[in-house]
C-alpha cells in the first residue's frame, strides 16, 4: 500500500477520490457527501493499493476516522475499508466549463477517468454526484 495525499467517500459501493491544493474544499465536498449518504474512506491522507488489477483507497492509520471541519476542528465519523475507486475529482480553479469525456490520470500505476471540477459552486456535491455516475469507473467488489 501507498500513502496518498487525498480525501477519499464511499458512494455506493465506489470510491470518489477528492484532490485539490489545501484550502480547495476537499473535506467540505466531503462533509457535503456524508450528509447525503456518502461514507468516510479518509481526510487529506489514505493508502492506495492496487488489487485484482483495480485501485482501492483505505483510511491512513494515522488518521483514520477524522475529517476536519472548519471552525469545528477534527471530527469523528465511521470509515469503509478497501473501496474501489472509480474517479478521480479534481478541484480547480481553472476548471473547464463543459467537458465531453474525463480526462485520464495515473494513481499507483493504475490509469483512472478524472475530472476537474471548479471548487467554488453551492452545488459541488452534487456535481460530484454527477460525476461518479456518469464518468466513473464500474467497479467490482
Amino acid at each position: 500500500m501507498q500513502p496518498h495525499q487525498a480525501t477519499a467517500v464511499a458512494i455506493g459501493g465506489q470510491a470518489l477520490l477528492i484532490e485539490g491544493p489545501p484550502g480547495s474544499g476537499k473535506s467540505s465536498l466531503a462533509l457535503a457527501l456524508i450528509d447525503r449518504g456518502a461514507r468516510l474512506i479518509g481526510d487529506d491522507s489514505l493508502l492506495l493499493e492496487v488489487a485484482s488489477g483495480q485501485l482501492l483507497a483505505h483510511p491512513h492509520p494515522n488518521t483514520r476516522g477524522l475529517l476536519e471541519v472548519r471552525g469545528l476542528g477534527l471530527l469523528t465519523f465511521e470509515v469503509c475499508e478497501a473501496v474501489p475507486v472509480a474517479l478521480v475529482l479534481s478541484l480547480d480553479k481553472q476548471a473547464p466549463r463543459h467537458i465531453e469525456a474525463a480526462e485520464s490520470s495515473e494513481r499507483a500505476g493504475i490509469t483512472m477517468p478524472m475530472l476537474r471540477l471548479w471548487p467554488d459552486s453551492p452545488v459541488l456535491h452534487l456535481k460530484a454526484e454527477l460525476a461518479l455516475e456518469r464518468f466513473g469507473l464500474a467497479t467490482e467488489g
